[in-house]
Protein backbone atom coordinates (compact mmCIF):
# COMPACT_ATOMS: atom_id res chain seq x y z
CA UNK A 1 0.00 0.00 0.00
CA UNK A 2 1.22 3.51 -0.79
CA UNK A 3 2.11 5.40 2.47
CA UNK A 4 0.71 8.64 1.03
CA UNK A 5 -2.63 6.99 0.29
CA UNK A 6 -5.22 8.42 2.77
CA UNK A 7 -6.95 5.03 3.10
CA UNK A 8 -5.42 2.53 5.49
CA UNK A 9 -6.30 -0.92 6.73
CA UNK A 10 -6.55 0.40 10.31
CA UNK A 11 -10.06 0.18 11.82
CA UNK A 12 -11.88 3.37 12.73
CA UNK A 13 -11.83 4.17 16.43
CA UNK A 14 -14.10 6.20 18.66
CA UNK A 15 -13.16 9.72 19.84
CA UNK A 16 -10.81 8.33 22.49
CA UNK A 17 -9.13 5.79 20.20
CA UNK A 18 -10.37 3.15 22.61
CA UNK A 19 -12.40 0.79 20.49
CA UNK A 20 -13.34 -0.30 17.05
CA UNK A 21 -16.33 1.47 15.57
CA UNK A 22 -18.79 -0.41 13.36
CA UNK A 23 -18.09 0.13 9.67
CA UNK A 24 -20.61 2.38 7.87
CA UNK A 25 -22.34 -0.51 6.12
CA UNK A 26 -22.34 -2.88 9.11
CA UNK A 27 -25.56 -4.04 10.69
CA UNK A 28 -25.51 -2.23 14.05
CA UNK A 29 -27.63 -4.97 15.64
CA UNK A 30 -25.10 -7.65 14.73
CA UNK A 31 -22.08 -5.85 16.20
CA UNK A 32 -21.88 -5.36 19.96
CA UNK A 33 -20.40 -2.01 20.99
CA UNK A 34 -18.43 -2.25 24.20
CA UNK A 35 -19.52 0.34 26.77
CA UNK A 36 -16.60 2.47 27.97
CA UNK A 37 -15.97 3.62 31.54
CA UNK A 38 -13.65 6.15 33.19
CA UNK A 39 -11.21 3.29 33.87
CA UNK A 40 -10.64 3.02 30.10
CA UNK A 41 -9.16 6.53 30.15
CA UNK A 42 -6.76 5.90 33.02
CA UNK A 43 -3.75 6.49 30.75
CA UNK A 44 -4.70 10.16 30.31
CA UNK A 45 -5.69 10.95 33.91
CA UNK A 46 -2.33 12.62 34.63
CA UNK A 47 -2.22 14.73 31.45
CA UNK A 48 -2.27 18.40 32.52
CA UNK A 49 -4.85 20.70 30.93
CA UNK A 50 -5.49 24.41 31.42
CA UNK A 51 -9.02 25.23 32.60
CA UNK A 52 -10.18 28.85 32.30
CA UNK A 53 -13.46 30.43 33.36
CA UNK A 54 -14.29 33.70 31.61
CA UNK A 55 -16.33 36.03 33.79
CA UNK A 56 -16.51 38.67 31.07
CA UNK A 57 -14.48 40.85 28.76
CA UNK A 58 -13.77 44.52 28.26
CA UNK A 59 -11.65 46.75 26.04
CA UNK A 60 -9.61 49.62 27.38
CA UNK A 61 -6.67 51.71 26.23
CA UNK A 62 -3.25 50.94 27.66
CA UNK A 63 -3.31 54.26 29.53
CA UNK A 64 -6.40 53.09 31.50
CA UNK A 65 -4.85 49.68 32.07
CA UNK A 66 -1.78 51.29 33.63
CA UNK A 67 -4.00 53.24 36.05
CA UNK A 68 -5.61 50.09 37.51
CA UNK A 69 -4.96 49.60 41.21
CA UNK A 70 -6.23 47.43 44.05
CA UNK A 71 -9.96 48.06 44.46
CA UNK A 72 -10.49 49.44 40.94
CA UNK A 73 -13.76 48.27 39.42
CA UNK A 74 -13.56 47.09 35.81
CA UNK A 75 -16.88 46.93 33.98
CA UNK A 76 -17.34 43.70 32.03
CA UNK A 77 -19.67 42.80 29.16
CA UNK A 78 -21.82 40.46 31.30
CA UNK A 79 -24.77 40.89 33.62
CA UNK A 80 -24.95 39.52 37.17
CA UNK A 81 -26.24 35.94 37.01
CA UNK A 82 -25.34 35.48 33.35
CA UNK A 83 -23.57 32.20 32.48
CA UNK A 84 -19.77 32.15 32.42
CA UNK A 85 -17.76 30.31 29.76
CA UNK A 86 -15.55 27.35 30.70
CA UNK A 87 -12.58 26.64 28.43
CA UNK A 88 -10.22 23.67 28.46
CA UNK A 89 -6.98 24.37 26.57
CA UNK A 90 -8.61 27.39 24.88
CA UNK A 91 -11.60 25.36 23.64
CA UNK A 92 -15.09 26.26 24.86
CA UNK A 93 -16.43 23.11 26.53
CA UNK A 94 -19.19 24.32 28.86
CA UNK A 95 -21.10 27.18 30.43
CA UNK A 96 -21.76 27.52 34.10
CA UNK A 97 -22.59 29.63 37.12
CA UNK A 98 -20.28 31.10 39.73
CA UNK A 99 -20.77 29.59 43.20
CA UNK A 100 -19.28 30.25 46.61
CA UNK A 101 -17.93 27.14 48.38
CA UNK A 102 -16.37 27.58 51.83
CA UNK A 103 -15.34 31.19 51.11
CA UNK A 104 -13.86 30.27 47.74
CA UNK A 105 -15.19 30.98 44.27
CA UNK A 106 -16.05 28.02 42.11
CA UNK A 107 -18.07 27.25 39.03
CA UNK A 108 -20.79 24.70 38.46
CA UNK A 109 -21.39 23.50 34.90
CA UNK A 110 -24.92 24.06 33.65
CA UNK A 111 -24.43 23.31 29.94
CA UNK A 112 -21.96 21.11 28.07
CA UNK A 113 -21.00 22.43 24.62
CA UNK A 114 -20.88 19.64 22.04
CA UNK A 115 -18.01 19.80 19.53
CA UNK A 116 -19.01 20.70 15.99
Amino acid sequence: MNPTDPQTDAPETDDFGMGEMPSPGADSRAEAYVERTADDLEAVFDVPVRVSVVLGRTKMPVSSLLKLDTGTVVELDRQVGEAVEIYVNDRLVARGEIVLVENRLGVTMTEIIKPQ
